[in-house]
């Protein structure tokens, strides 16, 4: 029985990009690397990888694939924003959604990588006439667009079976012992045979199972795995899992495991609550007013009410650009702070790679760390912070440099006419 089910929105990306021009997807066309990263193009419509452009490829192979691809520039900012509206209207018709958020941040309201949600299947089934059709018709009411929809036991396996859907049919894929079987409400079963083991990479992305780390070396895997004629998802479910440690080591028993049902539980997101400040700035603001305007939003984020003595962990800022176009970071701070100097350092390193100038600036709170008590003493003990905040920094030295990357100097022969007797250098203690 489908306990999962799985909304995805292909090339999401792609067609918040395109604004709604629907005929410009009919064309050759990809998303352009972002400002200040490794130069690789993002999603890219049908009618280019047709003629051979992938997603992750760097922008020279694509242009050889293609000498006439489009370009779109990303717009990060309205992704998150049309993402977090169709999240919304998931949870509108009972859903307990899963945005498959990185780093827990599904814990916190947020969102992770934007286009697949998942949710369980059992409650939200008897809300919409007990059928996964009727829960496929709710979904496509409240999203209003290209959607695909699959059921499974797990929510990879959801994925695949999302990922064989086409037009409005939900697809089910079902879990026998060995194998997945895909189920197409309007075509009957089909086999194994049904699924790629190419579509394996596609999956993954963006995904926070169990395999995520692993998500370039599961890309790998698809080539060796096609010239030993295994094509298909179910061929390698079926095979024996020592043939398949020794031949293709922990990559490949990850993949296996995926398809024999072995995944992370659903973890539905909790309400969000989101703290954020935005500032509009003037005409060519650069360099000491960008900085001024950061710490007013970093002040602004620390005084709301709703943040409740909790320390931040990790930040989300972002910028609408002059020309066109929005620019986002996220920042995970080393420590859960709410020190405002220490903020405005971190967040300083990042807003200097602001691709162009920028008209907004927007600052959001993702994460907290563990509260704060409001009791606490009114004179923090200042010798106390500075020699933990040392050791914090030794640690860290040693860690990069090794044992004798702090030392000190200890006096031993104040008296020697012989300097290398006069001092000594010894490990730091802080």
């Amino acid at each position: 029985m489908s306990s999962v089910i799985c909304v995805h929105l292909p090339r999401f990306p792609l067609v918040v990009a395109a604004e709604g021009r629907r005929e410009l997807l009919l064309t050759p066309v990809a998303l352009a690397p972002q400002a200040g990263r490794t130069q690789r193009i993002g999603e890219v419509s049908p009618a280019a990888e047709a003629l051979g452009v992938r997603p992750g490829q760097t922008l020279g192979e694509a242009l050889a694939c293609c000498p006439r691809l489009q370009l779109l520039p990303p717009d990060p900012v309205a992704v998150e924003v049309h993402w977090a509206t169709f999240v919304d209207r998931l949870e509108g018709i009972g859903a307990a959604v899963d945005v498959g958020a990185v780093g827990g941040a599904a814990e916190h309201g947020g969102l992770g990588a934007p286009g697949t949600a998942w949710f369980a299947a059992s409650g939200i089934r008897r809300l919409h006439g007990g059928s996964l059709d009727g829960t496929a018709a709710a979904i496509h009411a409240v999203l209003q667009g290209p959607v695909r929809i699959g059921a499974a036991p797990t929510r990879f396996l959801a994925r695949v079976a999302a990922g064989r859907a086409r037009n409005k049919r939900p697809v089910v894929v079902e879990l026998p012992a060995l194998g997945t079987r895909v189920t197409d409400p309007g075509r009957g079963p089909r086999g194994g045979h049904g699924v790629p083991v190419a579509s394996l990479p596609p999956i993954l992305a963006g995904e926070p199972i169990s395999a995520l780390a692993l998500r370039s070396d599961l890309a790998d895997l698809v080539q060796p795995l096609e010239r030993l004629g295994i094509t298909t998802l179910g061929a390698l479910a079926a095979l024996p899992r020592g043939a398949v440690g020794e031949r293709f080591g922990r990559p490949g028993l990850i993949a296996q495991e995926l398809l024999q049902g072995q995944d992370v539980p659903l973890r539905p997101r909790d309400p969000p609550d989101p703290i954020e400040a935005d500032l509009r700035l003037p005409e060519a603001a650069s360099g000491e007013q960008l900085g001024h305007a950061l710490g007013l939003l970093v002040d602004r984020v620390l005084a709301h009410p709703r943040r409740r003595h909790r320390p931040l962990r990790s930040l989300l800022l972002q910028a609408h650009l002059v020309e066109r176009g929005t620019w986002q970071e996220r920042i995970v701070l080393r420590e859960a702070m709410t020190d405002p100097q220490r903020i405005r350092l971190a967040l300083g390193l990042r807003l200097a790679l602001l691709p162009s100038p920028a008209e907004r600036l927007t600052l959001r709170v993702e994460g907290f760390g563990a509260p704060v008590p409001a009791d606490r003493s009114l004179l923090e003990e200042d010798v106390a912070i500075r020699r933990a905040r040392l050791r914090e920094a030794v640690h860290q030295v040693r860690e990069v440099a090794g044992a004798e990357g702090a030392l000190r100097v200890v006096e031993v022969d104040p008296g020697s006419r012989v300097a290398e007797r006069r001092m000594a250098l010894t490990p730091y203690e802080a």
